[in-house]
């Protein structure tokens, strides 16, 4: 006869098999990490031009920076351990791994995820990125911001808890954010599509004043405001929508939020100048 005892420990068994699945891979961070090891991880690989850039993170900022005549993409990662001893960060840090595919039209590298439990620890990775300006750029990342600069290839990214901020483009982005807000900046407007979304943050798009567009915002709890420095053909508008020609109409601009703003206005002295 099976004792009571032995049945209450396979049923305890039982419970806890899918609970550690479900935590399995989860940062459960707990206490003050003060503590941090750090390392630096560099790579440079060649890109045809045209070529792609992908940049996968779980945990830290992205920042990818466009350079004329490149033919290389230059990247410098620092990986960060934290715990609450200097032992704990460094038994860590050697665990945080970067996986790299370089092809001569595409280079992916991307943050692996931990297996296991983590307690009273965290880790993340960030990333600057030097490419080619016309590249084609996707970056996703989960907890952190992503910074682009001075490119004019097609540009994806996606973050969840973070913002996504956009400087001197010339070309089409798609940025998505959940939690952060999203800027964009165009040194010149090209053909590509514009699309910015977010559910809890603002939305801010700043254009040459020759820029020609058909621009669609919308928003749930909060406004839209379209600078009158700008010459914009409104052709439908509510508290909630707008719909216009920029300039006689173009590109396709498309900006989004759920809570939070829409602002769409010129470019500054300073921004022109920069």
């Amino acid at each position: 006869m099976v004792s009571t005892q032995l049945l209450a420990r396979v049923r305890y068994a039982c419970l806890l098999v899918p609970l550690v699945t479900v935590l399995a891979g989860c940062d459960l961070s707990v206490g003050n990490l003060t503590e941090r090891a750090t390392e630096e991880w560099t790579r440079s690989y060649p890109l045809a031009a045209g070529g792609e850039i992908r940049i996968g993170n779980t945990n830290g900022r992205v920042e990818v920076e466009g350079v004329e005549g490149a033919t290389t993409v230059e990247i410098k990662a620092e990986k960060i351990a934290r715990s609450a001893t200097e032992t704990g960060a460094k038994e860590l840090l050697p665990r945080i791994t970067i996986r790299e595919d370089a092809q001569p039209d595409r280079v992916t590298v991307e943050t692996e995820k931990m297996n296991g439990i983590m307690i009273g620890a965290a880790f993340e990775v960030r990333y600057h990125v030097r490419a080619p300006k016309g590249a084609v750029v996707n970056v996703t990342t989960t907890n952190g911001g992503i910074g682009l600069t001075a490119l004019s290839g097609k540009i994806i990214a996606h973050t969840t808890n973070g913002g996504v901020t956009a400087k001197e483009l010339t070309g089409g982005i798609e940025a998505r954010s959940t939690n952060g807000g999203v800027s964009i900046d165009f040194a010149q407007l090209g053909t590509e599509r514009v699309s910015a979304r977010t559910t809890n943050g603002g939305v801010t798009i700043m254009l040459p004043d020759s820029a020609k567009a058909d621009v669609t915002a919308r928003c749930t709890n909060g406004g839209i405001i379209v600078s009158p420095d700008l010459t914009l053909a409104v052709t439908e508008q509510s508290r909630r929508r707008l719909e216009g020609r920029l300039n006689g109409g173009g590109t396709s601009i498309d900006l989004q939020t759920t809570n939070g703003g829409v602002r769409i206005k010129p470019r500054q002295p300073a921004e022109k100048a920069g």
